[in-house]
Protein backbone atom coordinates (compact mmCIF):
# COMPACT_ATOMS: atom_id res chain seq x y z
CA UNK A 1 0.00 0.00 0.00
CA UNK A 2 1.28 3.46 -0.90
CA UNK A 3 1.66 6.16 1.64
CA UNK A 4 0.00 9.41 0.83
CA UNK A 5 2.52 12.21 0.66
CA UNK A 6 1.33 15.54 1.92
CA UNK A 7 2.77 18.56 0.28
CA UNK A 8 2.94 21.93 1.85
CA UNK A 9 1.13 24.48 -0.21
CA UNK A 10 2.33 28.00 -0.27
CA UNK A 11 0.03 30.57 1.14
CA UNK A 12 -0.89 32.89 -1.75
CA UNK A 13 -1.15 35.82 0.66
CA UNK A 14 2.51 35.53 1.63
CA UNK A 15 4.01 35.92 -1.83
CA UNK A 16 7.09 38.07 -2.02
CA UNK A 17 6.67 41.23 -4.01
CA UNK A 18 9.45 41.63 -6.56
CA UNK A 19 10.01 45.20 -7.65
CA UNK A 20 10.56 45.63 -11.38
CA UNK A 21 14.14 46.53 -12.18
CA UNK A 22 14.71 49.73 -14.09
CA UNK A 23 16.85 49.69 -17.20
CA UNK A 24 20.21 51.24 -16.34
CA UNK A 25 20.73 52.43 -19.90
CA UNK A 26 17.36 54.23 -19.96
CA UNK A 27 18.11 55.80 -16.57
CA UNK A 28 21.47 57.07 -17.88
CA UNK A 29 19.77 58.17 -21.14
CA UNK A 30 22.25 56.21 -23.23
CA UNK A 31 21.65 56.60 -26.95
CA UNK A 32 23.59 53.51 -27.96
CA UNK A 33 25.79 50.83 -26.43
CA UNK A 34 29.36 50.75 -27.70
CA UNK A 35 31.15 47.42 -28.17
CA UNK A 36 34.44 49.03 -27.08
CA UNK A 37 33.24 49.62 -23.49
CA UNK A 38 34.47 46.26 -22.23
CA UNK A 39 34.03 46.85 -18.49
CA UNK A 40 30.44 47.92 -18.98
CA UNK A 41 29.70 44.87 -21.12
CA UNK A 42 31.31 42.46 -18.63
CA UNK A 43 28.67 43.37 -16.03
CA UNK A 44 26.11 41.65 -18.27
CA UNK A 45 28.02 38.37 -18.68
CA UNK A 46 27.92 35.38 -16.35
CA UNK A 47 31.11 33.82 -15.03
CA UNK A 48 30.79 31.28 -17.85
CA UNK A 49 30.60 33.99 -20.49
CA UNK A 50 26.87 33.84 -21.25
CA UNK A 51 24.77 36.97 -21.75
CA UNK A 52 22.55 37.65 -18.73
CA UNK A 53 18.82 37.69 -19.65
CA UNK A 54 16.84 40.90 -19.33
CA UNK A 55 14.59 39.53 -16.57
CA UNK A 56 17.69 39.29 -14.38
CA UNK A 57 19.61 42.34 -15.57
CA UNK A 58 16.53 44.57 -15.72
CA UNK A 59 17.25 45.93 -19.19
CA UNK A 60 14.42 46.97 -21.47
CA UNK A 61 13.97 45.06 -24.74
CA UNK A 62 15.58 47.76 -26.88
CA UNK A 63 18.74 47.99 -24.80
CA UNK A 64 18.93 44.22 -24.29
CA UNK A 65 19.07 43.78 -28.09
CA UNK A 66 21.74 46.48 -28.40
CA UNK A 67 23.69 44.94 -25.52
CA UNK A 68 23.62 41.46 -27.08
CA UNK A 69 24.76 42.87 -30.42
CA UNK A 70 27.61 44.82 -28.76
CA UNK A 71 28.76 41.74 -26.81
CA UNK A 72 28.73 39.63 -29.97
CA UNK A 73 30.75 42.24 -31.86
CA UNK A 74 33.27 42.46 -29.02
CA UNK A 75 33.62 38.67 -29.05
CA UNK A 76 34.28 38.56 -32.80
CA UNK A 77 37.14 41.06 -32.59
CA UNK A 78 38.52 39.32 -29.47
CA UNK A 79 37.78 42.03 -26.91
CA UNK A 80 35.65 39.55 -24.95
CA UNK A 81 36.08 35.77 -24.74
CA UNK A 82 33.46 33.43 -26.17
CA UNK A 83 33.84 31.14 -23.15
CA UNK A 84 35.27 31.67 -19.70
CA UNK A 85 38.60 30.17 -18.72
Amino acid sequence: MRKKIERKRRNPDKRRFMRKKVCGFCRAKATDIDYKEIERLRKFLTERGKIVPSRISGNCAKHQRQLAQAIKRARVIALLPFVAK
